[in-house]
């Protein structure tokens, strides 16, 4: 008896693409449409920003997403305290916590990278430098057959030994986000529940750490940010 392939069910899927660049998301639908179409029905809906993204993601009517790819970063909701694809990530796992996240980054610091996988633990994690046409097919196969896919980049780093991630406390963390928004060092107690003088030792320390040779608090913020210690 032959069988017609033809008369298979096919699987649907419902993704969502997030980026704030037109090319990129047509880049995207054009490798997923062509991902084994006689296996695969794939519905896309996409977004341009936090904010667009936000609201299709909390809408009621909006069907369950199965994937999502989120870039990074992007234009902020602020309005709704949605300054990154971190944060939406974050929204779909309250809202959808059976979708299947990739995050597409810039990024390249060991430490940041490091803070993604333990606080979105995303089933796919991409350095878009390493993003060509048959990267992204092997990446979404991988994620689609249930498996975890980092890029080569983001392999290689987490790969390496002796490269210790960077541990600060909350304390550390309520710090350096004060000094970022501007808050003038002697008020800092106010917000902060320890002495001035401990406050000054931990900015210190902080600059040791982060190999900060200058006496500028302005170089700790960029620092502290490039090693994904603040956000």
């Amino acid at each position: 008896m032959i069988i017609d392939d033809l008369n298979l069910p096919t699987i649907k899927n419902n993704i969502l693409i997030v980026d704030d660049h037109p090319f990129i998301i047509q880049g995207y639908k054009n490798a997923i449409t062509r991902y084994n179409p006689k296996e695969f029905e794939f519905s896309i809906s996409s977004a341009k920003d936090c904010k667009s993204a936000y609201e299709l993601i909390t809408n009621p009517e909006t069907t369950v997403f199965d994937i999502a790819f989120l870039d990074i970063s992007m234009p902020t909701y602020e309005e709704k305290g949605i300054f990154s694809g971190e944060d939406l990530a974050m929204l779909l796992n309250e809202h959808m916590p059976n979708c299947k996240i990739i995050l597409l980054t810039m990024y390249t610091e060991l430490l940041k990278i490091k803070n993604i996988i333990e606080s979105i633990n995303p089933c796919g994690l991409v350095i878009k430098n390493d993003l060509t046409f048959d990267e992204l097919l092997f990446g979404f196969d991988k994620v689609i057959n249930n498996e975890i896919y980092y890029s080569q980049s983001i392999q290689k780093m987490m790969d390496l030994n002796g490269h210790e991630a960077i541990k600060i406390d909350l304390f550390d963390s309520q710090i350096l986000f004060h000094i970022s928004k501007g808050t003038e060092l002697n008020d800092i107690p106010q917000y902060v529940p320890i002495a001035l003088d401990a406050i000054e030792k931990r900015i210190q320390n902080l600059k040791i750490v982060l190999n900060i040779k200058e006496d500028s608090n302005t170089e700790l913020v960029r620092e502290a940010k490039n090693k994904g210690l603040l956000f």
